[in-house]
C-alpha cells in the first residue's frame, strides 16, 4: 500500500513572536499546549506539537480529540491553508510548503463551516465550483444531479436558493461539491455535524463507496464515536496537539481492561484524554 499522507514532526503554533515564553505547568499531571510570557499572560498556543503519522492510499483515517486539541489545525495544514512552523508534511509525495499547487490539485476539503453563494442554488454553486476544476458542460450537470440525489436531496431542492435550506442540507451540498472533483485525498472536518441520523448514514455510505470504488484516501475528524468506529480503518486520538494513541478501532478498544464486557471507543478516549467530546468545536 503506497503512502498518501506523510507527516513527520509537524509543529504549528499561534501567537505573537519575539517574546520569551515558558510552558504553563500542566494541571493535575495533564498535558498543556499553552505558553506564557514573564508577566503571566497567554501569548502562544501550540496547536500541533511534533506530530508524526502516515496514511495509506485508500485508507479511511480518523482523528479524534476534544476542543482545542489541534484537529482542525491539522486538517488546515494538510489542505495548505496553514503552513507548519517546522517538520514535514507530504501528500502523495508533494510537499505542502514547497509544492502547494500540486497538493491542491489532489485534495478537496469539507468543513463544518462550509461557505456558499447563498443567493444561488446548489446546482449553480456546484457548477461554479466545477469550473474551477476545469469541468463544464451537460455531463457535469448530470453528475451534479446524481451526487445530490445520492446524498438525499430532492430534485426540486437542487434549484432553490441555498439560503432557504437547512444547515444540514447545506452540509450535504458541501460534501457534494467536494465529491464532484473526485479528489485523491478527501479531508472531512466534522462532515456530518448538523445532519439527521438518516442523512449521516447516507454520507457515511458515500464515503465508503469513494474508498472502495475510487480508491480515495479519506482523513476525517469527528465527534461521533460510532461514526469513527464503523468508518475508520485507523484512528489517531490527539490531545494538547500531540498524538495520545494511534491504532485500529479494535486495537484501541483492547487497551482497557474489559472486566467481562466490551470496551467502547468513548471509554478509551476518556481514559487517554480525561475529557469529554463536545458537539461543537470552537478550535481555531
Amino acid at each position: 500500500m503506497s503512502t498518501a499522507v506523510y507527516v513527520h514532526e509537524a509543529y504549528k503554533k499561534f501567537g505573537k513572536p519575539g517574546t520569551t515564553f515558558w510552558r504553563r505547568p500542566p494541571r493535575l499531571g495533564g498535558k498543556t499546549n499553552t505558553w506564557l510570557n514573564p508577566n503571566g499572560s497567554y501569548k502562544i498556543i501550540v496547536a500541533i506539537d511534533h506530530v508524526s503519522f502516515t496514511v495509506g492510499e485508500a485508507e479511511i483515517f480518523g482523528v479524534l480529540g476534544p476542543n482545542g486539541s489541534g484537529k482542525s489545525t491539522l486538517i488546515r495544514l494538510l489542505a495548505t491553508l496553514l503552513l507548519p512552523d517546522s517538520g514535514e508534511i507530504r501528500v502523495f509525495e508533494y510537499d505542502v510548503v514547497h509544492q502547494p499547487m500540486q497538493v491542491q490539485r489532489l485534495i478537496n476539503r469539507v468543513s463544518v463551516e462550509a461557505s456558499f453563494f447563498k443567493k444561488l442554488s446548489p446546482m449553480e454553486n456546484l457548477l461554479y465550483g466545477a469550473r474551477l476544476y476545469g469541468m463544464s458542460g451537460s455531463e457535469t450537470r448530470i453528475q451534479v444531479i446524481e451526487i445530490l440525489t445520492r446524498l438525499g436531496l430532492e430534485e426540486r431542492s437542487i434549484h432553490k436558493p441555498m439560503e432557504e435550506m437547512s444547515r444540514g442540507m447545506q452540509q450535504k451540498v458541501a460534501i457534494a461539491r467536494a465529491l464532484l472533483s473526485r479528489p485523491r485525498l478527501l479531508l472531512l472536518d466534522e462532515p456530518t455535524t448538523g445532519l439527521d441520523p438518516r442523512s449521516k448514514r447516507e454520507v457515511q455510505q458515500v464515503v465508503r463507496e469513494l474508498r472502495d470504488q475510487h480508491r480515495t484516501t479519506i482523513l476525517l475528524t469527528t465527534h461521533d464515536m460510532d461514526e469513527a468506529d464503523s468508518l475508520c480503518d485507523r484512528i489517531a486520538i490527539i490531545d494538547g496537539g500531540r498524538i495520545a494513541a494511534l491504532d485500529t478501532p479494535a486495537n484501541l478498544k483492547r487497551m482497557l481492561p474489559t472486566n467481562g464486557r466490551e470496551t467502547t471507543l468513548e471509554e478509551v478516549f476518556l481514559e487517554l484524554t480525561g475529557k469529554q467530546l463536545v458537539k461543537e468545536d470552537e478550535e481555531a
